[in-house]
């Protein structure tokens, strides 16, 4: 498995928490702690409670992810 292969999943922030960290809880019904990407930060997109995400994971490390796109309903 290379450094690249991560796993890209969706899921609802639930809790957004100090230091631009967020409470998200994906489709399978598992809650992970998720940061927003550079580009996110640096385009000033604001992610609030109750916005769908993408989420990319390392295979690695299934607690922790970061978030790389913001769903507009």
């Amino acid at each position: 498995m290379a450094k690249d292969d991560l796993v890209q999943v969706e899921g609802q922030v639930i809790d957004v928490q100090r230091d631009t960290r967020f409470l998200v809880r994906l489709d399978n019904g598992m809650e992970v702690a998720a940061y927003a990407s550079g580009k996110m930060r640096k385009h000033r997109i604001r992610i609030l409670a109750g916005d769908r995400v993408t989420l990319e994971m390392s295979p690695y490390d299934l607690s922790k992810a970061r978030i790389t796109f913001r769903h507009k309903d």
